[in-house]
């Protein structure tokens, strides 16, 4: 009988033969199959997170109304306007506080309702862009900016009026210099800003 090659090369060679290295590699593959069915094992770190905290209780003072809701405590002022109580008129942007386009009034001060959680606004008062309005008649920002046609596609234009009305809160007659450094945080994708300046410059004159 003639002997396997492999034979003689296990007794006469050290190391591993060919059909040893052979039969280690379908038990590799063998258990790799099995760990792959188990799933993944999750990391170390990850096994050591806490669970959701879930939902706390907040009451939101919002255009001279109390709202008193449950919310997560990452849940952004922005999302709980739009998602939670209807008021769409503040917009979503970038939603990382560069474009201003989501721009809320927070105890008369223009804030990024998209950088403030909800529960930070907790105990302040709220005023959004439905809140410059008796019923149907536009307050006098809103009415300057139709009348100066200061905006194109229309889509910042909330928050640019919010800019504006806390701009005159602050400071009923500004120059045209400080006008342009008031409204410097709100970006106009259309360009509209020499109408933007117009109007609040109209507006500051009607309240004179």
């Amino acid at each position: 009988m003639v002997k396997d090659p492999d034979d003689r090369d296990s007794k006469t060679k050290p190391g591993v033969s060919r059909r040893g290295f052979i039969a280690t590699l379908g038990t590799g593959a063998v258990g790799a199959a099995a760990r792959a069915a188990a799933g993944p094992a999750p990391p170390a770190q990850m096994q050591s997170l806490p669970e959701a905290t879930g939902l706390t209780e907040v009451t939101l003072s919002i255009n001279g109304r109390k709202h008193r809701l449950l919310v997560e405590p990452r849940w952004s002022l922005l999302f709980v306007l739009r998602e939670r109580l209807g008021l769409t008129g503040s917009k979503q942007g970038c939603e990382r506080g560069e474009c201003g386009v989501c721009t809320v009034l927070i105890d008369g001060r223009p804030r990024y309702a998209c950088m403030t959680l909800a529960l930070e606004a907790e105990g302040t008062t709220i005023t959004t862009i439905e809140g410059l309005m008796t019923g149907e008649e536009l307050g006098p920002v809103q009415q300057a900016f139709a009348e100066h046609d200061a905006f194109q596609c229309g889509y910042c234009t909330p928050g640019q009026i919010m800019a504006a009305e806390g701009l005159l809160r602050a400071n009923p007659h500004p120059t045209m210099d400080e006008i342009r450094i008031g409204m410097s945080g709100n970006l106009c994708r259309c360009g509209a800003y020499a109408h933007i300046f117009k109007a609040v410059d109209h507006a500051a004159g009607q309240r004179k």
